[in-house]
């Protein structure tokens, strides 16, 4: 594996063009606190800049010369947020980041960016992020988090979650705030319902306002977007792959992506330790108190075996015929609306 030294933060490689069937350019695995190596498929040469942005410019840094034919080690503190931006001979680009961000204390924090469409495009870097709560970041944490450029927050969370663990990311970062108040006994009715079977059925009209929320944030384009619930793996998992489904990722990766959740979590850092006595009348307390003692996730899995997602895109298509179908019955999104969230999160 070659080595290149640097002062810099984490980064990923990706090569300027997928290979067949390829999801992603190329993939990057932190190694340790300070390295990370990057590897793709294509073993073209490329020049490896490392960014403070997604876009190549006269102030970034010239790391390497690569081919690609072995993985990259760089050496990256994960302090900072980078991006690496491959150029080829020609000059034509390919931006990636790593995915997940190192938080010390933090649950399922990653990128959205990344991934391949059917035609050929990738979604954008640094443009949304996706979380678990957040209630225990270090301060090391949140440093990292501010500087991504965020312009919005907005909590999936039902009012019964954010009373017992109030989101302060937004007072960290200067965000805007969005969240819309529900009670979580009306969704836990749709999750238990059916014997653990189609538990997402019927989530997407009850956190409709939160959906539209964050899916016209990212249109606005005024910076990047955190979005997340208190595991970030349900109403942040379906969230997500509604947008990336309307995108046109498919969805073997999409779904491959939800099922990341049961590896990324950490749920000691999700849920802080409270005395349900605490929060009389709230239905939410017993139930966190107990989270808060979790060491891992349970798979996102039926009794039967079945993903809870595959289940979910089998029942959109039923009743709306696709996600993008779904945006425009229930989000009440018109053919512009679904061009300029297109637009906002495919290069």
């Amino acid at each position: 594996m070659r080595r290149i030294a640097s002062s810099l933060f984490v980064v990923l490689g990706l090569a300027l063009a997928p290979s067949v069937g390829a999801k992603e350019v190329a993939t990057v695995t932190r190694l340790d606190a300070g390295h990370v190596s990057l590897a793709r498929e294509e073993a073209e040469p490329v020049t490896v800049w490392l960014s403070t942005d997604a876009s190549l410019d006269a102030g970034d840094e010239r790391a390497a010369r690569w081919t690609g034919a072995e993985p990259l080690e760089l050496a990256l503190p994960a302090e900072h947020r980078r991006y690496v931006i491959l150029q080829g001979d020609s000059g034509e680009t390919a931006v990636v980041a790593e995915r997940v961000l190192p938080l010390a204390q933090g649950s399922n924090f990653r990128d959205i960016g990344g991934y391949m469409t059917g035609d050929g495009r990738e979604v954008r870097w640094g443009r949304a992020f996706r979380s678990a709560a957040m209630p225990l970041l270090s301060e090391a944490d949140k440093r990292a988090i501010q500087e991504l450029g965020i312009d919005s927050v907005v909590d999936l969370r039902s009012l019964d979650e954010r009373e017992i663990t109030p989101d302060t990311i937004d007072d960290e970062t200067g965000a805007l705030f969005l969240a819309n108040d529900y009670r979580m006994a009306k969704l836990m009715e749709g999750l238990r319902a059916g014997g653990g079977e189609n538990i997402y059925k019927g989530m997407e009209v009850t956190l409709a306002p939160q959906y539209r929320a964050l899916y016209r944030r990212i249109m606005a384009g005024e910076g990047a977007v955190i979005y997340h619930c208190s595991a970030g793996q349900d109403r942040t998992g379906v969230a997500t792959a509604l947008l990336y489904d309307m995108l046109g990722v498919d969805r073997k990766t999409i779904l491959a992506d939800y099922h990341l959740s049961t590896e990324l979590r950490r749920p000691e850092w999700e849920f802080p330790k409270i005395d349900p006595a605490d929060f009389p009348g709230n239905t939410m307390a017993a139930m966190l108190a107990k989270a808060g003692e979790r060491k891992s996730a349970a798979p996102l899995y039926t009794p039967g075996g079945q993903s809870h997602l595959a289940q979910f895109f089998a029942y959109v298509d039923e009743t709306y015929g696709s996600s993008e179908g779904y945006m425009q019955t229930v989000l009440g999104f018109d053919d512009a609306d679904i061009a300029t969230l297109r637009a906002a999160m495919l290069d």
